[in-house]
């Protein structure tokens, strides 16, 4: 008669033994230690085989070495990418006109085969930021929509942050709610578990470092596969046990990484399949509506700015979060009497000063004159449009220099280091040289040396204009 369970450890194995009254049993025992032992040594040969493979989870089974590389398919299980999905016709039989499924559709079956082979119909990206890492995300969107064809991707990040996606085509809904916000209320919070869990996700990805109360958070949208950024220290302790696959940057601050802040994640959404090669990561691009190009182009009209012959100059000091400052310098504007001094040698086009709220004007007026170019921008889509219909722009460390290399403008990027300037840049603006960096010497920007920005105006002028 068994009593109890007994958890015995031997070098990392676990094992499972019932303890017996009868001494009868110790013959079983005897004979299953050999097997036992056997069973542990082709359990780590088999890991010496597969040591180049990934462990899944550590936290969801100590024994899952990751893919199993000698693995054979039937011939009737297809590989490479997933084929957009059509959506099947509707039974016009069908009483009830929310059940839009054919006749003989198993809905309670219909995703097992997307789980084998591992297809992403529906994917959510709760993202963590404003809009400067909002924007930074965009590649990561590109690259689910090239790696699983026919994906419907959804975002989930705070209010500022929503408005970035006007600029990207990728996505079909956006939703407001504060993932930072360490005590939201309980309503909006159980509104959003009740919302995601409705639209029957396969991949949720977050960019929020979780914790226990995150991964729970991302637990309950009921969602095939968990991805998640966790804390690189005791508080992720447990959050793996709710997440399929985490991700653990270098730093708490997860905007340090600068453009490649998302790196882990994109290694891991780009790895090879079964029949398809790893997924290059492509470079951040937006998409501006003809209607959104109308309106800034009859606002900035309105000042004298003329397409194609005004400098964009972003980033004057103000306590406003429409400054899109990245939260990985803080340190990335600088006061009117500064730019000033950089804006008044510029010939041959129009600064148009863009202000991130209205209580600027008259500082900007007071020191450039009332005859100055000044627009008030206070979303990234309006940001974005006035740069693809400019000639170039003068920027600190904010999202203007990001977008001004997704619509190609050549652009002068203020920074309080070199460090920063070397993180922060997009990879393809230096390749291209559409990116002078100047940089402070002695880690503040304040200090940065006014002349050497002078020194780099005239080269984001190209065509007939001059600049001196």
């Amino acid at each position: 008669m068994v009593t109890d369970l007994q958890l015995r450890s031997t070098n990392s194995t676990i094992f499972l033994t019932t303890p017996a009254q009868n001494p009868c049993h110790s013959s079983n025992l005897f004979f299953a230690r050999p097997m036992m032992r056997r069973h542990r040594q082709q359990r780590q040969r088999h890991r010496i085989t597969t040591d180049a493979k990934k462990k899944k989870n550590p936290w969801l089974d100590a024994f899952d070495d990751g893919e199993d590389l000698e693995i054979e398919y039937d011939p009737s299980f297809s590989e490479g990418k997933q084929d957009e999905d059509e959506r099947p016709p509707e039974d016009p039989t069908n009483p009830y006109g929310f059940l839009k499924f054919p006749p003989g559709h198993s809905v309670e079956i219909a995703s097992l085969p997307l789980k084998i082979r591992g297809d992403v119909r529906r994917c959510c990206c709760v993202i963590s930021g404003g809009v400067y890492e909002n924007i930074l995300f965009f590649p990561a969107i590109q690259l689910i929509k090239d790696r699983y064809p026919g994906v419907l991707i959804d975002v989930v990040t705070s209010p500022r942050g929503k408005q970035t996606y006007e600029l990207n085509k990728n996505v079909r809904w956006a939703n407001a709610y504060d993932p930072d916000d360490d005590f939201p209320e309980p309503m909006e919070y159980t509104d959003m578990i009740g919302l995601l869990k409705a639209r029957y996700y396969d991949l949720i990805l977050s960019t929020k470092l979780a914790g226990l109360g995150h991964a729970a958070f991302l637990y309950m949208s009921s969602a095939r596969d968990r991805a998640s950024y966790i804390y690189p220290n005791v508080n992720g302790a447990g959050a793996g046990l709710m997440l399929s696959e985490t991700f653990t940057p270098p730093t708490l601050n997860l905007a340090d990484g600068g453009y490649n802040m998302y790196s882990e994640m994109l290694e891991w959404l780009g790895k090879p399949g079964r029949g398809v090669p790893r997924q290059v990561v492509p470079s951040l691009g937006v998409s501006i509506s003809k209607k959104l190009k109308a309106y800034v182009e009859s606002r900035y009209t309105q000042i004298g700015a003329e397409k194609g012959k005004f400098v964009v100059v972003h980033g004057i000091k103000c306590d406003s979060l429409a400054s899109m400052q990245s939260k990985g310098d803080p340190d990335s504007l600088l006061p009117m009497e500064v730019w000033w001094k950089i804006v008044k040698s510029i010939r041959g086009a129009k600064p148009v000063y863009v202000i991130p709220h209205e209580k600027l004007r008259e500082d900007v007026e007071e020191i450039a004159g009332e005859d100055s170019a000044i627009i008030l921008v206070t979303t990234p889509g309006q940001l974005a449009a006035l740069i693809s219909d400019s000639i170039g722009v003068i920027s600190t460390n904010t999202a203007a220099l990001q977008l001004a290399s997704a619509c190609g403008k050549q652009s002068i990027a203020l920074f309080c280091s070199e460090e920063k300037g070397k993180v922060f840049v997009p990879p393809n603006a230096v390749e291209e040289k559409r990116c002078t960096v100047v940089a402070s010497k002695t880690g503040r920007l304040l200090d940065i040396d006014v002349q050497q920005v002078i020194n780099a105006v005239p080269g984001i002028v190209q065509g007939a204009l001059v600049l001196a």
